[in-house]
């Protein structure tokens, strides 16, 4: 069955995009171990307590991330056919997290109904073809500014998780916010981990050498284990103390077996914030998520199919219908699961690295998402460092596309700046998408070539201005 022309093979359309069973299975591997921090760090970013109290449980959460996690990138690999892995999405669920301990009144089923919500628009946008006309709309130059802005943003993730480069503490006298290592200097084992893996998997690429950053997280998290057996390094923060040499957050070690807790799945209240905030309050904060996850996906989707060579000379994507209808199921799931939206992960692009091209990769990172909802131990093996250098050299892969925006037109290379800058500067796909699509109407307004700019760019564009003056609006309608 596992073999060029069988079933299997015409279904994921594998030989058809220049692949094979084993890369794919390779690939599946990869986004799977990019990713599955996710597991760990979601409960810790929700694990304040809501006005009433409240909270949403540690194990709960983690359980939950991995199921939706599972279900959601196995239907995109069998239904939609791409090699995108879903989970979790750090910017919405930092958002819903703040907004939570922020809003008096507000609970975490009234946040993550509001989350339901936004993806409940979401699926109408996509069923109207609204989102697909945005994304067509888009001039090829920002789309190739976009993959180079992901690649940018790939790599600073894999090195500020590793502790590569840290924030520098907010201290008088401090001129930079980030640094090398800590205190200037590249200390601790783990960083040791991230430099021996980086080194391999560049010389494993160079020599195409198959399978090349699989091998590369398979021989980190084999020294990281070793190491931490040997030398119990612990982990950066233990909920205590502060061990700046410590693994970033996943220290690898074994833990026991433990039944998943499900009990968070449908607590979600999708009305309770209007309730709560009243209508305009509670509609302003639903309008930030939809827009965050409405261009994140789309900037990532463009990314990594583009990285994958799936996406033709048109810009068009297979299926796209198909991605952004999981994309936005992803939210109105996530949110109705209490684990906030889930979205297309960037990291997806370390299985691409290692060759995946079709679905079937999505599919064996879904399976491999359930299988850790009862193994937590999987995940617990694979330190932030042992990942990191995938993510960097697929990083660099993305933004070698650079030398394909047109520099000359400065309407197109401005935009393309600021949004390929700002990604990984701001730590958000979406911000940096914003910053492009004003940038972009408003320079080829200054040209006297507004009519070259499609009628749903001046939408976008309008809708962005919003956005990143939600704050200004909020104090003049007395929002707090």
């Amino acid at each position: 069955m596992l073999k060029q022309g069988s079933a299997l093979d015409r279904y994921f359309k594998i030989s058809e995009r220049g692949s094979n069973f084993s890369r794919e299975i390779r690939g599946g591997f990869a986004t799977f171990f990019a990713m599955s921090y996710i597991v760990v760090l979601n409960p810790l970013i929700l694990a304040g307590k809501d006005s009433s109290g409240q909270v949403l449980g540690f194990t709960a959460v983690a359980a939950v991330t991995a199921l939706v996690a599972g279900v959601l990138t196995i239907l995109m690999g069998a239904w939609a056919k791409h090699p995108f892995a879903l989970a979790t999405g750090l910017g919405v669920n930092a958002f819903v997290a703040v907004t939570v301990s922020t809003h008096p009144g507000l609970t975490w089923p009234d946040m993550m109904g509001l989350v339901v919500l936004s993806g409940v628009t979401m699926l109408i946008l996509v069923l109207t073809g609204f989102r697909t006309a945005v994304f067509k709309a888009v001039p090829e130059g920002l789309k190739t500014a976009i993959v180079v802005g992901i690649g940018l943003f790939i790599a600073l993730i894999g090195l500020v998780n590793a502790g590569f480069v840290r924030r520098i503490p907010d201290v008088a006298g401090t001129t930079v916010p980030v640094g090398l290592g800590f205190d200037g200097k590249l200390m601790g084992w783990p960083t040791l981990v991230f430099v021996f893996g980086l080194i391999l998997t560049i010389a494993l690429v160079v020599r195409k050498v198959k399978g090349a950053i699989l091998i590369g997280i398979i021989a980190s998290t084999v020294l990281s284990v070793i190491l931490e057996f040997t030398l119990h390094i612990g982990p950066s923060f233990d909920g205590k103390t502060t061990n700046p040499q410590g693994w970033s957050l996943v220290a690898p070690k074994f833990t026991a077996w433990t039944a998943p807790d499900l009990s968070l799945i449908g607590k979600a209240n999708p009305f309770g914030a209007f309730e709560h905030l009243g209508f305009v309050a509670a509609a302003l904060l639903a309008f930030v998520i939809l827009l965050s996850i409405f261009f994140d996906a789309m900037g990532t989707m463009v990314g990594l199919a583009t990285e994958a060579g799936t996406i033709d000379k048109d810009g068009n994507i297979p299926n796209v219908d198909r991605v952004l209808q999981i994309d936005a199921l992803g939210a109105i799931v996530g949110g109705g699961a209490s684990v906030s939206s889930n979205q297309i992960y960037v990291e997806s692009g370390a299985g691409i690295g290692e060759g995946a091209r079709t679905g079937l990769a999505s599919v064996v990172t879904g399976l491999l998402f359930l299988v850790a909802m009862f193994f937590t131990p999987l995940i617990n093996l694979v330190p932030f460092e042992a990942v990191a250098p995938a993510l960097v050299v697929v990083g660099f892969m993305m933004v070698s596309q650079v030398g394909r925006i047109d520099w000359s037109d400065w309407g197109i290379a401005i935009p393309a700046f600021l949004t390929f800058t700002l990604m990984p500067f701001t730590y958000s796909i979406a911000n940096g998408l914003g910053a492009g699509f004003i940038a972009f109407v408003l320079i080829r307004t200054f040209q006297g070539r507004a009519r070259e700019i499609h009628p749903l760019m001046w939408t976008v564009a309008a809708a962005f201005l919003i956005f990143f003056g939600i704050g200004p609006i909020e104090q003049m309608l007395g929002i707090n």
